[in-house]
């Protein structure tokens, strides 16, 4: 997950994310946690808005396989994070998106992220077909071919 040189344009959609007091550690930053955290919001923030719908409503769910991030410099409360996401690879039942966290107006990012979701039956917990809706949009947000 090489992050050197990630930049802004590098993402199709954005979201921005206030900080909260809270999220502050006791070394005075964004608590490495907050920004995994930030990783689900872009992300559920994103399918809401591209499917006009809670994501959940569409039957199977989509569940967490993996997730990385390499912090690259800190963040501090208060500050608006934007948030860039991109869709990095699309499989039959998994989706992986990359996520950069930036400080307001910054040109690099604060944060790297890769985030791999697999939609499963939410009865039996088994990996199944991503739905015809959700692929569409996600195609949307696939990152250009290197």
């Amino acid at each position: 997950m090489d992050s050197g040189w990630v930049s802004r344009n590098d993402f199709q959609d954005w979201c921005e994310i206030p900080t909260r007091w809270t999220d502050n550690d006791q070394y005075g930053h964004v608590n490495n946690a907050i920004y995994y955290s930030m990783f689900d919001t872009v992300i559920a923030a994103w399918l809401t808005r591209a499917l006009g719908v809670d994501p959940t409503s569409f039957g199977p769910l989509d569940v967490v396989a993996e997730s990385a991030c390499r912090f690259l410099h800190e963040l501090r409360h208060p500050a608006v994070v934007e948030a860039g996401l991109r869709v990095d690879q699309l499989g039959h039942a998994s989706v992986t998106y990359g996520i950069g966290l930036f400080a307001q107006g910054d040109r690099h990012p604060a944060a790297f992220g890769r985030v791999v979701f697999v939609y499963v039956d939410p009865k039996g917990r088994r990996p199944v077909q991503i739905p015809e809706s959700i692929r569409g949009v996600l195609e949307t947000l696939r990152a250009p071919a290197v």
